[in-house]
């Protein structure tokens, strides 16, 4: 497989973001407003860049809100996601909202007029199988099907929505102009949502300041520059089903600086859903009948 400058901005792009999880498990701020202070840090550090450089370019109006929808449901999805992880489990919530490359699938092909091919829905299924592996099938016995797992349920719509839009919009417009809009409204309206809802927005520890802005520049900045720039110039069902990979990742990341335990079935688990992301990029289609014979 040749690796061009999409699949690489798409393995950063997934490298950066694998770090989310371990950071939101530190629980040093409240799940909403931490939200906030990951889209607002974000957009304090590119509106500067992208105005001394000129970088950013108006689209038309009907773009505009596009990426300002764009905006809203990405904040809403990490909202969600954050509140989700604290009321439950991560391994819970990271496992529902990584269901969005099913929803992407169908999402394609009513909205975008796209026919997923042979090769995403056999990738879906041996991804899904290698994360159901990775995460332990007695973990299904004890899901909780309460708000947080409607919450996490919800997380992987609202990420697979945004998606497809996006996908829409970077056909017109730069990503650095897309994520200037987007980011904008995502601050814009987290912090109406969190006065609204009193979220306390001082009173972290220097530490929490710390990781609200490493989650702005490493997990908002560097890895959806990355992502949003794969978006544009790969398949959306691609990328969503490629970024169920962080799920790997962050598991090595928990290991190293949380000491969570990797079993030989994690490992086993890990390998059968890369097997499943790889087999989206091969170049031909495969065929259900002659995957079967060569086994």
């Amino acid at each position: 497989m040749k690796i061009t400058k999409p699949r690489l901005a798409l393995i950063c792009g997934i490298l950066c973001i694998s770090i989310f999880p371990i950071l939101v498990k530190l629980k040093l701020a409240p799940g909403l407003i931490s939200a906030f202070y990951r889209m607002t840090f974000a957009i304090i550090l590119l509106l500067p860049y992208v105005l001394i450089t000129k970088s950013f370019k108006l689209p038309k109006t009907k773009f505009v809100l596009l990426a300002a929808l764009c905006g809203v449901l990405f904040s809403s999805d990490v909202a969600v996601w954050n509140i989700a992880i604290q009321e439950s489990s991560a391994t819970q919530a990271s496992l529902l909202t990584n269901l969005s490359p099913l929803w992407v699938g169908i999402g394609s092909f009513f909205f975008l007029k796209v026919r997923p091919a042979t090769n995403f829905w056999i990738g879906t299924v041996v991804a899904l199988f290698g994360m159901i592996t990775l995460v332990g099938f007695s973990f299904f016995l004890e899901l909780n099907f309460d708000q947080a797992f409607l919450l996490a349920v919800l997380s992987g719509i609202l990420y697979s929505i945004y998606l497809l839009v996006s996908k829409n919009v970077l056909t017109e417009v730069d990503v650095l102009s897309f994520m200037t809009i987007s980011l904008l409204t995502s601050s814009l309206y987290l912090g109406i949502l969190c006065y609204a809802l009193n979220e306390p927005f001082t009173g972290f520890s220097n530490t929490g300041w710390f990781v609200l802005v490493l989650q702005a520049v490493i997990c908002q900045l560097c890895a959806w520059l990355s992502i949003s720039y794969a978006t544009q110039h790969m398949r959306a069902t691609r990328v969503s089903l490629s970024l169920l990979s962080q799920a790997v990742l962050t598991s090595i990341l928990a290991w190293l600086f949380l000491e969570e335990k990797i079993t030989l079935q994690m490992i086993f688990g890990g390998i059968i859903l890369l097997f499943g992301i790889r087999i989206t990029f091969y170049d031909k289609t495969i065929s259900i009948k002659k995957l079967l014979s060569k086994n």
